[in-house]
C-alpha cells in the first residue's frame, strides 16, 4: 500500500493568480457588455446578472488578494 503525501503549502504565487483571475474576469465582463448591443429580453437579462454575479466575484477576489498579500508579506 502506497503512502500518500501532500503537498507543501505554496501560496508564492497566490496573489499572481488571482490578478489574473482578476483581468480575465474584467475582460468577460466587457466582452458581454459589448454584445448587450446586440441582445433582447431575456438574453439582455441573463447577461446584465451574470455581470453582477461578476462584480461580486471581483469584490471577493480583489480581498482575497490582500488577505495572500499580508499572508506573503508577514513571512509565515
Amino acid at each position: 500500500m502506497a503512502q500518500h503525501r501532500s503537498n507543501p503549502d505554496d501560496r508564492s504565487d497566490n496573489v499572481e493568480k488571482l490578478q489574473e483571475m482578476i483581468h480575465n474576469t474584467i475582460d468577460n465582463m466587457e466582452a458581454a457588455e459589448a454584445t448587450l448591443e446586440f441582445s433582447n429580453g431575456k438574453d439582455r437579462a441573463d447577461v446584465e446578472a451574470k455581470n453582477e454575479r461578476r462584480r461580486d466575484a471581483l469584490d471577493a477576489l480583489r480581498n482575497e488578494v490582500k488577505d495572500e498579500a499580508q499572508y506573503n508579506g508577514s513571512g509565515e
